[in-house]
């Protein structure tokens, strides 16, 4: 084999150097003998499979980037040999390999990522070990490009699995702030519910709640908003998170002769206990927990069966204090919670720091491994 026969492998800006020239090409023979094995074996069907695979990749690309001090060139060329080798399979291309990087970069633990429990909302100093292949890589590079905390990746790697979110659902939850509302809501479960269901009440109630898909015309009253959102039942559950079921809108109740209508009456399915919302659009005032803490007691006694926990209150207003709200709730011997909502101005300061859903589209668009 001549010089010119031998270079043809060799990344751009390293020919005429044989130790490298030749440990480039014992690297990459040994990648695609990788691959083949991978392919023949699980046809790139498995998703464990596949991200392991991708790991692997870009755990050798840092191994040998750094061994040989390579730059960028050298994934530009491998990304070349892989195609040659491969022309049926997508998913190896320069952007990819660089994801691929990334991605053993930002998880040296694989197949697992730690994360402390107390950034994830739980008062423990213990450690969440949380499954990476829960979710498609094509989730992971989206990650990847949008939180930078491992502990806020470690959340929505998490709820993307439990909640089958696609890869746009988690985004939009990514772009709504969900890791810093979860678990916010002003409230009294800790001295109100038993230990394990005020852990997971609080866990499950979030502060604020976002509904920018109403369509607001002039000032709404609490009915208008209502009435939106349970149109858009779907969006409407999709905020409120898995488990809560919708019972009734201004769901009637009489007591002692009287007619009363609770807002709105959920149920949720793991909590095993009703949940009466009270939405206001107007500022919180100490008067409007009054009211609801009757609701729960008329749910109590008229809805509530033996086999349900208590009823479970939660506060919807347009603003509040929470300095106010935690007062309010001393003593109040009712588990409930209080938040805000947002409407019109969702997300504005924020979703300027991440790529709209086309601009992902359009980074991505070759990244899909089918």
């Amino acid at each position: 084999m001549n010089m010119r026969d031998k270079d043809k492998n060799i990344p751009q800006g390293y020919q005429g150097n044989p130790l490298i020239s030749d440990a480039y090409r014992i690297w990459k023979d040994k990648l695609i003998n990788i691959i083949y094995s991978a392919k023949s074996q699980t046809a790139f069907k498995v998703n464990a499979d596949l991200l392991e695979l991708y790991w692997r990749i870009g755990k050798s690309i840092i191994e040998h980037q750094t061994k040989y001090g390579w730059g960028s060139k050298v994934i530009v060329q491998l990304s070349k040999d892989i195609q040659i080798n491969f022309p049926d399979l997508s998913g190896f291309s320069i952007r990819n390999l660089k994801y691929m990087r990334s991605f053993a970069e930002s998880y040296p633990d694989f197949p697992i990522v730690q994360a402390p429990l107390a950034q994830l909302g739980k008062k423990t100093s213990e450690f969440v070990q949380v499954a990476l292949a829960q979710i498609p890589w094509y989730h992971h590079i989206t990650l990847i490009t949008c939180v930078k905390d491992i502990k806020e990746r470690a959340f929505y790697i998490s709820e993307t699995a439990k909640n089958g979110w696609s890869r746009d659902v988690m985004l939009m939850q990514v772009e709504s702030g969900l890791f810093q509302r979860t678990g916010k809501a002003i409230n009294n479960f800790k001295n109100t519910l038993p230990e394990l269901q005020s852990d997971l009440a609080r866990d499950i109630f979030k502060d604020p709640y976002r509904f920018g898909y109403l369509e607001m015309t002039g000032k709404m009253h609490e009915l208008d908003i209502e009435r939106q959102l349970t149109q858009k039942i779907t969006d409407f559950l999709l905020e409120m998170g898995k488990g809560f079921a919708f019972v009734g809108r201004q769901y009637h109740l009489t007591v002692d002769g009287d007619d009363y209508f609770i807002d709105i009456l959920m149920y949720h399915l793991k909590l095993h206990c009703y949940v009466a919302i009270e939405l206001k659009a107007v500022e919180f005032i100490p008067e409007f927990v009054s009211k609801l803490n009757f609701y729960i007691s008329a749910v109590d006694e008229q809805i509530k069966t033996e086999n349900d926990n208590p009823t479970i209150g939660l506060l919807l207003c347009k603003t509040k204090s929470n300095i106010k709200a935690e007062y309010t709730l001393r003593g109040i011997t009712q588990p409930m919670g209080i938040a805000q909502y947002e409407t019109e101005k969702i997300l504005a300061e924020i979703q300027s720091s991440f790529p709209s859903i086309e601009e992902l589209e359009e980074k991505l668009k070759d990244y899909d491994t089918k």
